[in-house]
């Protein structure tokens, strides 16, 4: 079982249980609850639904595990020779880490059990 969605001009692949780092929303502590509505495909194991860009009435739930995350530090130095210029200068992403929980996708035949609930009933 897994899911396209979009979520700040990119799209995800998720599926339930996946950690996945999103753009940073200042409103949102640990433990908190988003919920991402653009999904653009479902796939439950059998037949798959793909919106036209998005599939209407679909959510995703996801919990916050992090709040504020900072990605790796890029550097950008300009050089022009000759003419003694130089300027360097840097940025750190700041990320929100969400853990994907439940899917709520009307029409969605589900086949497949996520792994969590497998391993659970074994």
């Amino acid at each position: 079982m897994f899911a396209i969605i979009e979520d700040s001009g990119r799209q995800f692949k998720v599926s339930p249980g996946t950690e996945l780092a999103v753009d940073l929303r200042d409103d949102l502590e640990a433990g908190s609850d988003v919920v991402f509505d653009r999904i653009l495909l479902a796939n439950g194991g059998g037949a798959s639904l793909i919106g036209a860009p998005v599939i209407n009435g679909a959510s995703i739930s996801a919990t916050v595990v992090d709040p504020f995350f900072k990605g790796p530090k890029l550097e950008v130095q300009k050089f022009t020779r000759r003419k003694n210029t130089r300027s360097h200068t840097g940025h750190r992403q700041k990320y929100l880490i969400v853990k994907i929980g439940e899917f709520n996708i009307p029409g969605l035949e589900i086949v497949e059990k996520p792994a969590e609930t497998a391993a659970a009933e074994e």
